[in-house]
């Protein structure tokens, strides 16, 4: 059976490529470059194209003033969440988000304040080297952090990438009640407001 593969004649069936031969005189050029010209295929993209043309069904999106619409599960830049009670910032510096992290782009520093629990003094996610993987949001046991729609982030100065305070949801927004919410463990479900009980305050 090897000896057949290792047998290079050329045997009954074998097909040739019909190569033409390179022309090297200017008469033998101009006749080449007319036959390959006047074959047809050169008019049926002329064609073709006035046919696209002549449609005027433009696909044209005029960015930035038009933009397409972005899938619900786009990971685009990292938003962190509010409290709906106290519109505090939600992550408790569990720090998991830091060290799942593949590209180690998290920083996170806390510290012990008076109440013997840990506060969050600063959350920086360092856009430059961050693949959008979304582990962070997917560990957050809290669902403090998550992916927003924000894709525009580009920049000259690798400063910029690193966003700090800008990540958590602007008061403004929160307080108009357009703080989007995400579902999953932590998430307050759509009939929330009806098992809340008002309780009376003993002190």
């Amino acid at each position: 059976m090897l000896e057949e593969f290792k047998d290079r004649n050329v045997k009954e069936g074998y097909k040739y490529l019909d190569i033409e031969v390179p022309a090297h005189k200017p008469w033998d050029k101009f006749k080449q470059v007319a036959r390959r010209t006047f074959k047809g295929e050169l008019f049926v993209g002329l064609w073709i194209v006035l046919r696209e043309m002549i449609k005027f069904n433009i696909h044209t999106v005029k960015y930035p003033l038009e933009k397409l619409p972005i899938s619900p599960r786009y990971r685009a830049v990292h938003r962190l969440q509010r409290l709906l009670e106290s519109g505090e910032n939600r992550c408790i510096g569990c720090g998991l988000c830091e060290k799942i992290c593949i590209a180690n782009c998290i920083r996170i520093d806390t510290k012990i304040d008076k109440n013997s629990r840990k506060e969050v003094l600063d959350y920086t996610i360092n856009f430059g080297r961050c693949i959008y993987c979304g582990y962070c949001a997917e560990v957050c046991p809290e669902l403090a952090i998550v992916h927003g729609q924000d894709y525009e982030i580009a920049s000259e100065q690798r400063a910029e990438f690193a966003q700090k305070e800008d990540l958590l949801t602007p008061l403004e927004i929160f307080k108009a009640g357009k703080q989007r919410e995400f579902p999953g463990f932590g998430a307050p479900s759509k009939d929330a407001d009806k098992f809340i009980k008002k309780t009376p305050l003993a002190y």
